[in-house]
Parts: structure tokens; C-alpha cells; sequence
């Protein structure tokens, strides 16, 4: 079976940016991607809010990432995903290839918009259609626009983007908005919003770019026009997380749980970018993601290479694991050190607390303890609270 040090999945903001960091700090890095690299800044037309670049295409940006990374000379593979499956630390991603195993891997698939599913939906997205207001909103200035949706983004995107059109007029498939009470008011009392209720879009036409809606009465069946310049889709959007089968913690509709570290539930897997339950999804915070994620995952290789080879390769060696953040414990680790410094029974000490998960995963729920491994095996461990004990214990 192939074998990796970090393997990211996804090329989109957040996987290019893990590669370029994961690449900086030495590792062997692998990208795999099914689609196009950039992920979803290939559909928008114009990107105006990545910081030091005042204009530039979606696809621009993208093509910028990938060169970037593969300037550091990140590998990637065109390859679909299927699984990943986790067995006594060992991390093995399931491709439509060969199997791949990883000291580490992040997460960095993104998430898809739902589509209205609309006729000349998909041939205008980029060209009037869009599902981001920060992306898009500058672009329609003075210009009549429509929102689809009725829950809270809809309703507050609506009024963020009569800072730039004439007017937003909001469609909806019910009568009354889902939305929270404050962000309804404020859209009501917004003299450029007009709503429309229980109609849906029936078709999204024209030539180059947007020109009108066709919209259905849910209720009466009647059918007209809405001549607007964009349309701005807030259905909702679901995270790339179909192959990961519950593999990790996550919320809603599956979008990831990570720490600050973007570490996950799980150890050694890593998420970063819109797959995330964050606040803002934008392609800045998705670069900002997937550079934690590549530094935290440099740090964990790191560390297990080092403990194993502290702990797991040598024939016989005794370690003292302990919690650096207890007063009382960091003490007796200098005591302990001090004691052993010069002599045939030298100890290794290991911060419990920065290795916690290694520690929980060689099963030491008690610290401080003394640990004596040999061959790779746990051969024999005592909590200690005292030099005099830790003596003992090597005698």
C-alpha cells in the first residue's frame, strides 16, 4: 500500500493553501482532487476581497493557488474519494484508485450550494447568478436584483446587498419567512426590499447575462416576469463530507466539528475551509484554515516520528509522563531528570499534556506515571507522586 505523510483532499482555497504550508515545513504532501483546482472560486466571474489584489477572476485566483503549490512541488492526483477508514491509528483513504495510507490528513473538500435546479440555472452561474453576496454584490450596483430563500441568510444577505442595487426583491415559496425576528424586521423596514411571496423561479433566462426570472404562484399557478440583472441563490448549501460515513464529529447537515487547531474528533485527521461549522466562508478564511491545518498536522507528525522513535523503537527505555501544566508534576519531572542525569538508568520524559492524545492512545489515564516499554510494548506502569517512587521504580 502506498504510503504518505499528509494526504489533503480538496483543491480548493483551503487544500492548496495546506499544501503550500505542508510543503514549507518539509512533509511529503499528496492532494487528491475530482474536480477542477479552486474549488468553488471557479464560478464566480470576479473576486474583489482577497486581500492585495484588487480584481481578478475566480479562476484566475484558482490557477494562481495551484501554481503556487506546485511551485513547492505538492503532488496531486485526479482521483474521487470513496472512504476513509481508521484501525489502530492507521489512517487509510479508500480512492476509485489504489489505497492510500497517511501519517495525516486534512480535510478540505468544501461544500456545494443548492441549486433551485432551474432552467438556465447552470449555464448563468458566474453571469448574473450567484450564491454569495460578499462574493458578487459590487458588481450590481444601481442595478435591480432578486433573492431566493427565506431563512435567515436570504433575508439578511437580501439586505446587505441593498448597499449596492436599486432594489432586491426577495422570492419566496411560502408566506411568511423563516428567518429570525430582527433580521425580518430589518428587511421589511428596508425601502429598497420588495418581497414576493409563495412563488418559486421557473426559469432563469438570458443571453450573456441575466435578464429575467420567470416565476409560478405556488398557489394559483399563474406564471409572470421578473426582469432583474441577478439572482442571488440562498437555498442553503450542504459540506463535501458524503465519503466520510460519520467518520468524525460534525453538526446539521454534517458540517464538520474542529478545535482551533482544526484538528477533528478524530486523531490525525484534520478539516479546513467551508467543510467546517464555522461563522464566514470565504476564500480568505478558507487559506486561513487550511494553513493552521497544514502546521497543525506538521506538529503531529512530528511528534509521533519523535515519540516512536523515543519510545516504540528501542529495545528497552523507561519514560516518566507527565502533565507540564501541574505545578507539582512539571517539578518532579526536573527532580526526576536531575536524579537520572549521568546515570546507566536514563528516562525519557514526555508531556502528557502537549501528547495527550498519544497518551490516551497507549492507554495511560493516570498522571504522572512512570512507563517502561520494551520492543514497543507497554511492559510495566506505576503513577508516581515522589522522586523516591520514581527511584523504586527503576531500581
Amino acid at each position: 500500500m502506498e504510503k504518505r505523510e499528509l494526504v489533503i483532499i480538496g483543491a480548493g482555497p483551503a487544500g492548496l493553501t495546506a499544501a503550500i504550508y505542508g510543503k514549507r515545513s518539509g512533509l511529503d504532501v499528496l492532494v487528491l482532487e475530482k474536480g477542477i483546482p479552486g474549488g468553488q472560486i471557479n464560478v464566480t466571474d470576479e473576486i474583489e476581497n482577497w486581500t492585495g489584489v484588487i480584481h481578478a477572476s475566480g479562476a484566475e485566483l484558482a490557477d494562481s493557488f495551484r501554481k503556487h503549490a506546485e511551485h513547492f512541488k505538492a503532488e496531486f492526483r485526479e482521483t474521487e474519494v470513496k472512504g476513509i477508514t481508521v484501525d489502530g491509528g492507521r489512517k487509510v483513504i479508500h480512492t476509485d484508485g489504489d489505497d492510500i495510507e497517511a501519517e495525516a490528513v486534512i480535510i478540505a473538500t468544501g461544500a456545494s450550494f443548492k441549486k433551485l435546479g432551474a432552467p438556465g440555472e447552470k449555464e448563468l452561474t458566474g453571469r448574473g447568478v450567484s450564491y454569495c453576496a460578499v462574493c458578487d454584490g459590487a458588481f450590481f450596483e444601481d442595478q435591480e436584483i432578486a433573492v431566493i430563500g427565506g431563512g435567515n441568510t436570504a433575508v439578511e444577505e437580501a439586505v446587505y446587498l441593498t448597499q449596492f442595487a436599486s432594489k432586491v426583491t426577495i422570492i419566496h415559496r411560502r408566506d411568511s419567512f423563516r428567518a429570525d425576528r430582527l433580521a425580518i424586521e430589518r428587511a421589511m423596514s428596508n425601502p429598497k426590499i420588495e418581497v414576493i411571496w409563495n412563488t418559486v423561479v421557473e426559469e432563469i433566462i438570458g443571453e450573456d447575462m441575466v435578464e429575467k426570472l420567470v416565476l409560478k404562484n405556488v398557489r394559483t399557478g399563474e406564471t409572470s416576469d421578473l426582469a432583474v440583472s441577478g439572482v442571488f441563490v440562498f437555498a442553503g448549501m450542504d459540506p463535501n463530507v458524503s465519503f466520510m460515513q460519520g467518520l468524525v464529529d460534525s453538526v446539521g447537515g454534517g458540517w464538520i466539528v474542529t478545535n482551533e487547531r482544526m484538528e477533528t474528533s478524530i486523531e490525525g485527521i484534520f478539516a479546513a475551509g467551508d467543510v467546517r461549522d464555522k461563522y464566514l466562508r470565504q476564500v480568505i478564511t478558507a487559506a486561513g484554515d487550511g494553513a493552521t491545518a497544514a502546521m497543525a498536522a506538521s506538529a503531529y507528525i512530528s511528534e509521533q516520528l519523535h515519540i516512536q522513535g523515543l519510545l516504540l523503537e528501542p529495545e528497552q527505555v523507561t519514560a516518566f509522563i507527565f502533565s507540564s501544566i501541574d505545578e507539582p508534576q512539571a517539578r518532579l519531572a526536573s527532580e526526576i531528570e536531575n536524579s537520572a542525569a549521568g546515570k546507566r538508568s536514563n528516562v525519557v520524559l514526555l508531556d502528557g499534556y502537549k501528547n495527550r492524545r498519544m497518551v490516551e492512545k497507549l492507554g495511560i489515564t493516570e498522571l504522572p506515571s512512570m512507563v517502561e516499554f520494551r520492543k514497543g510494548s507497554i511492559a510495566r506502569k506505576q503513577q508516581v507522586g515522589s522522586l523516591e517512587e520514581a527511584v523504586k521504580f527503576l531500581s
